[in-house]
């Protein structure tokens, strides 16, 4: 499924305030656009801050969007907006960071050949050469670089990471990579590394989280979807889900069905992020979905 060329986002988040709404849609009226979808949320209804999604057609965007952010950045400043104006036709680019197990990039792989997944998969980076033969087939580039437990070797890993990745990726998708990304990295790709993690956070968080809902004889396990931080697992979650289990459930069992849980559950953060679906609030998400 292909988007329009004329189609175009503006997300807005800055303080609420009277006049914001009537603002942006008069601008994009003015200049010939139909508005065609629109959300929006404050967090407080007098002194909160507001965030907002408007898409819309404008035939010629490809060719006009640079107009349209200079006509658009005097109101942002009047109002003290962050925002941004996306073509909707200039598909985000992932990069998949894995390791062993391959549930979730294969259900990445899946929902990009079927059209549900509105992103192109630049490149999937492995620290085993396990998955290369799982990638091959489906024509994407497998770069194979092995993370040693030495720092010197964690640091050259991620040199060669940054070599690949820039200029090439937009988004990074840790398809249970299984290893620590330094604070360095993090940085540098702010609110742009999502991650999956295998529990309902914040329970169970770091290695080993069936083991332990297994030893806690929890009733419901689950599945997160994450912005990376350099906090382990405590970025702004994006996405969570639950499956029930019970007593006859051994750790293996919920191995297995927290795989079904994992897999939607990144898949859906994933195709949020691509479609700017998501506004990070501190240490919190608006998703708009």
């Amino acid at each position: 499924m292909s988007v329009d060329a004329d189609r175009g986002r503006l997300v807005v988040a800055g303080d609420d305030r009277p006049g914001i709404v009537a603002a942006v849609s008069t601008f994009l009226f003015e200049r010939g656009a139909n508005i065609i979808h629109s959300d929006q949320h404050s967090t407080d209804l007098y002194d909160g801050e507001f965030f907002l999604r408007v898409e819309f057609e404008l035939p010629g965007l490809a060719f006009q969007a640079a107009d349209l952010e200079r006509g658009f950045a005097p109101i942002a400043g009047r109002y003290g907006m962050d925002w941004r104006i996306v073509k909707a036709a200039r598909r985000k680019r992932l990069a998949i960071f894995v390791s062993r197990e391959d549930h979730c990039l294969l259900e990445l792989l899946w929902q990009r050949r079927s059209g549900d997944l509105q992103a192109d998969i630049a490149l999937v980076l492995g620290n085993h050469e396990s998955l290369a033969t799982t990638v091959a087939p489906w024509n994407v580039p497998f770069h194979y670089i092995p993370v040693g437990p030495a720092a010197a070797s964690k640091a050259a890993a991620e040199r060669r990471q940054l070599e690949l990745i820039e200029g090439a990726a937009d988004v990074i998708v840790l398809a249970r990579y299984m290893q620590i990304l330094s604070p360095a990295f993090v940085d540098r790709w702010q609110n742009r590394i999502i991650n999956i993690h295998h529990s309902f956070l914040p329970a169970f968080a770091g290695a080993g989280p069936y083991g332990q809902a297994y030893g806690r004889g929890v009733k419901l396990i689950g599945a997160t979807a994450h912005y990376v931080t350099s906090e382990l697992d405590a970025g702004p979650i994006i996405e969570q889900d639950v499956h029930r289990v019970d007593h006859r459930d051994t750790v293996d069992d919920l191995r297995r069905i927290g795989r079904q849980t994992e897999r939607a559950v990144l898949a859906r953060a994933v195709a949020w992020h691509v479609e700017d679906r998501i506004l990070v609030h501190g240490n919190k998400t608006i998703v708009f979905s």
